[in-house]
């Protein structure tokens, strides 16, 4: 199911000022420095993207309204940008650097879709070449800060102004998914909201996974700043390349 948040144009226009893109990038551009080419999947607004210079960059997200924001940033002239699902993308080239960042994995919710996505990653990765994405530890139950009393908070909208916004989430424990909202009470006392749907999914599911794709970890990570991972850390992020034959 299309979820507003990402194909709303109205709703589109918070997503820039919720993400800041702060640490995930900085690893992400550190990465790519001295990769000819770059593929970002579930790319979102191509704040990454575009902020990199890489000879070859390639945008892929399912939402349009998303792509239609990372179109007219300044430096996403230089990038290819398509819209597609990461589950069947197969765009029959290979590339030294594929990333999923900013918690795109989690939106994957079925086990198949898990495997079809990774199986994405494997398909276009070089030889050499290097992926990375993260997921978020459900041991930290992240899901219980995204609740109406502790969640609210003012977003600056280009056209609304400030505009005060929450959340509410419930987790389903057997599958791991979490269906949250997300709400804007707009001046004019209209309230726009989405309702969404994400996996949180055990390390040793994901170590299953990765290694069912043909794919193979050289580090996991537990948060964007390079720390280790953990029992309690924030992220799970496998950094990692095909798997030798």
């Amino acid at each position: 199911m299309e979820d507003p948040l990402y194909t709303d144009p109205s709703l589109v226009a918070f997503y820039d000022a919720e993400n800041d893109g702060g640490a995930d990038h900085a690893f992400c551009a550190a990465l790519a420095r001295g990769a000819r080419s770059v593929l970002d999947l579930g790319c979102g607004t191509g704040a990454l993207l575009a902020g990199l210079s890489n000879p070859v960059r390639v945008g892929v997200d399912p939402a349009g309204a998303m792509l239609d924001v990372a179109r007219a940033r300044p430096g996403a002239e230089g990038a290819e940008w398509i819209a597609a699902d990461a589950r069947t993308l197969r765009l029959g080239r290979r590339f030294d650097l594929v990333m999923l960042t900013g918690h795109a994995f989690q939106v994957f919710l079925t086990d198949d879709d898990q495997r079809a996505a990774l199986a994405t990653i494997a398909a276009h990765l070089a030889p050499g070449g290097r992926f990375v994405f993260d997921a978020r530890n459900p041991a930290v139950r992240e899901w219980e800060e995204w609740q109406p009393h502790n969640s609210r908070r003012w977003v600056d909208h280009p056209a609304h102004g400030r505009v005060e916004a929450w959340n509410s989430a419930i987790c389903d424990e057997a599958s791991g998914i979490v269906t949250y909202g997300t709400y804007y009470r707009l001046a004019d006392g209209r309230t726009l909201s989405a309702q969404s749907r994400i996996r949180f999914t055990p390390r040793a599911v994901l170590e299953e996974r990765i290694a069912e794709a043909g794919l193979s970890v050289e580090r996991w990570f537990g948060d964007w700043h390079g720390g280790p991972d953990g029992a309690q850390s924030p992220e799970f992020i496998p950094l990692g390349q095909l798997s030798p034959a």
